[in-house]
């Protein structure tokens, strides 16, 4: 096999260096993650196209002095065009081309970040299992409530209707909550398809320019050859509204900017179980510039119940996660003040196997 199909076949990002950190060749895969061709990215210097959360240009210059390999693990590394993720980095020189470096970049992508295979799949199965007998139980009996507080209006004078109509409204509202609790209970497994992940997009984003994103701009960023995923593109559709209320709800009463991504990132890999991984090539993004989630629960919005609005059920996004988990597939989050970014990853249709 020749040293050009070797390279090409790497399954991980990888970047040749000159002496002085210059880009002088990367394979596809590392293409896909800085999401620029090969020509585009040649001879500029790498610290210019990556962002490592690390100090690594002295290191760096040491490995290459000593002739001797760097390792770095758990970092985050971006490209400037979208969120970080966290990797390991593997530097080495290059046998026989002096001052040469080869640069191998291994994301992680299950490796601190919102975990929902494990925790969705147990925390949601339970406490909606509860959740849903509850609603049914507790159905009944605000029927109840609402009708008397209706017929006791009927009987008041206009100072006091204010009581009964908290107490009607109030029970709607609940209603609400526990009809969302049983639905997500309900949610039938996906019809896996074919799909065309941009007309999901585009359905998603015709609809939410027309009402709860009309103040708002909602912007494409679309990789115009990624293929088709495997996906039941009703549910998908269902994730991304969701998502995108929630992007145009950040920004509150103002207006905002939303950004709608699409992407091919080859090395993604997913381990379920003990088995090898499965490959999950293609990535939606949706982007808004809001004030970030808050603290206290950046780390759970993937869990039932939990929610950053005062008013919010907790729910969409627990629903969302289960969806995606589903298929098959992987949901994360990266949040700070003025940028937040949900990423969906799923496999392609012409997939055999764990990819």
């Amino acid at each position: 096999m020749s040293d050009d199909a070797i390279w090409t076949s790497l399954p991980v990002p990888a970047l040749m260096l000159d002496a002085e950190d210059r880009i002088t060749r990367i394979n596809p895969a590392a293409e896909g993650f800085l999401m620029s061709s090969a020509r585009a990215v040649l001879d500029q210097p790498v610290w210019d196209r990556l962002a490592v959360d690390a100090p690594l240009e002295d290191a760096l210059q040491r490995a290459r002095a000593h002739d001797a390999p760097l390792f770095v693990n758990d970092v985050d590394v971006g490209t400037g065009d979208r969120a970080p993720m966290q990797c390991n980095l593997q530097i080495a020189p290059l046998n026989g081309a002096p001052g040469v470096m080869l640069l191998l970049i291994s994301p992680r992508e299950l490796a601190g970040r919102m975990t929902q295979n494990t925790s969705v799949k147990s925390a949601a199965r339970s406490a909606i299992g509860m959740a849903e007998m509850l609603a049914h139980e507790i159905k009944n009996p605000l029927a109840g409530i609402t009708g008397a507080a209706q017929l006791l209006s009927m009987g008041l004078k206009a100072d006091d209707l204010e009581l009964t109509d908290l107490i009607v409204s109030e029970s709607r509202r609940i209603v609400g909550l526990l009809d969302q609790v049983e639905q997500f209970g309900n949610v039938s497994a996906p019809d896996l398809q074919p799909v065309n992940l941009h007309d999901v997009l585009d359905r998603a984003r015709r609809s939410a320019i027309v009402g709860f994103a009309a103040r708002m701009q909602v912007l494409e960023e679309y990789d115009p050859s990624l293929p088709l995923a495997q996906a039941d593109p009703d549910q998908l559709l269902q994730v991304v509204l969701n998502l995108l209320k929630n992007a145009a709800e950040a920004a509150g009463e103002g207006s905002g900017r939303i950004i709608l991504r699409s992407y091919y990132e080859p090395s993604l890999r997913v381990r379920q179980g003990d088995g090898p991984g499965r490959s999950l090539p293609l990535q939606i993004e949706i982007e808004d510039d809001g004030p970030g989630l808050p603290d206290e629960i950046a780390g759970e919005v993937f869990e039932p119940f939990v929610s950053g609005r005062e008013n919010g059920t907790g729910l969409g996004l627990a629903l969302a996660a289960k969806i995606i988990s589903d298929h098959g597939g992987w949901i994360s989050v990266t949040s700070a003040p003025g940028r937040t970014v949900f990423r969906i990853s799923l496999a392609r249709a012409d997939q055999k196997g764990d990819g």
